[in-house]
């Protein structure tokens, strides 16, 4: 089961974070945009599982192109209605996961013990590095444009990017002290733009979500990577 939902989460990765492009997000309203959303996730999970024809990929290709049909034509693109969207899609997941827990095991990879341990890792680093940065922008623009004047053209978002991959690495890495340098780095890096309260308050938030994002992320990931099975291997005897 736990190979599975690797191989599922990274399918959802992939179909909403890496082949779907911003045209389509903006145009999900369209039946003929959510079909083929509906294509890519089908794609993205016969992908990851090596499942080419089971009824499990289609049916939660389906749930979710619901789940998107019922967000933007009845909520706003706002930050509480994305994270329970993506909060949703990671239930289909997981439920997928529990009904067809040997989906990954009888797909075409289902020999490579190593690979749901990459898959899972590969798709935690993008949830906490890309998806982060939706669900942290989504938070920021209810508080309005950004307050510092003269930034760099999206500084703000390679800034935030930078530091979620910093810190899924060092949580990885079993770094975990490098976080508070890396807190305290930034705190002397935008010192000057602190001194005024409105941008300390900008800074402060925007700086406590998207920490708090990627550490959230990399634990979850790091208790799945815990229940897979260990990848070992094995020396010639001699």
């Amino acid at each position: 089961m736990p190979e599975t939902l690797a191989a599922l989460f990274l399918a959802h990765v992939l179909a909403d974070y890496v082949v779907q492009p911003a045209w389509m997000v903006e145009d999900k309203a369209k039946p003929e945009t959510l079909f083929l959303h509906f294509l890519a996730v089908v794609f993205t999970a016969m992908l990851c599982t090596g499942q080419l024809a089971s009824p499990a990929v289609y049916a939660l290709a389906l749930a979710h192109i619901v789940i998107d049909a019922v967000k933007v034509r009845c909520f706003s693109d706002s930050f509480i209605p994305h994270v329970t969207d993506q909060a949703l899609h990671l239930v289909t997941l997981a439920a997928t996961a529990l009904l067809c827990p040997d989906l990954f095991a009888t797909g075409l990879y289902g020999n490579v013990t190593w690979l749901p341990k990459l898959m899972l890792l590969g798709a935690g680093a993008i949830y906490a590095t890309r998806a982060g940065g939706f669900a942290v922008g989504k938070l920021m623009a209810h508080f309005g444009d950004n307050p510092i004047e003269d930034s760099l053209d999206k500084g703000g978002f390679w800034i935030g990017l930078l530091e979620r991959t910093l810190i899924f690495l060092l949580l990885i890495g079993q770094m975990p002290g490098g976080i508070g340098f890396l807190v305290a780095a930034k705190s002397v890096l935008r010192f000057e733009a602190t001194q005024d309260g409105k941008k300390a308050e900008w800074v402060i938030i925007g700086t406590l979500a998207s920490f708090g994002w990627a550490i959230a992320v990399t634990l979850t990931v790091m208790f799945m990577a815990s229940l897979l099975p260990p990848v070992g291997i094995s020396l010639p005897n001699h």
